[in-house]
């Protein structure tokens, strides 16, 4: 992820509109088609932002043809955290 001062933050609102859109088209567009085709604009850097945040969350991955991929299981999270003897730290 990326360190360096943010001149263009990501609101969660933000956030929240590209993971709708990833999860609506995963595996079908790369980053570009994805940003063009989201239903508000925002600036691209943003967009890498946000992109970067969901790879480091392990909520997205890029397959080698350049495609964002959704890999995000919360229904799967949740039977382990109802498995006896799971231990979260």
């Amino acid at each position: 992820m990326r360190t360096e001062l943010l001149a263009h933050s990501p609101t969660l609102e933000s956030v929240l509109m590209v993971e709708e859109a990833i999860r609506k088209s995963s595996n079908e567009l790369g980053k570009y088609q994805l940003w063009k085709k989201l239903p508000r604009k925002m600036m691209y850097q943003t967009f890498q932002t946000i992109l970067d945040y969901l790879q480091y969350s392990n909520k997205i991955v890029i397959d080698r043809d350049g495609k964002i991929v959704w890999i995000w299981n919360p229904e799967g999270v949740s039977r382990l955290l109802k498995r006896k003897g799971l231990i979260i730290r």
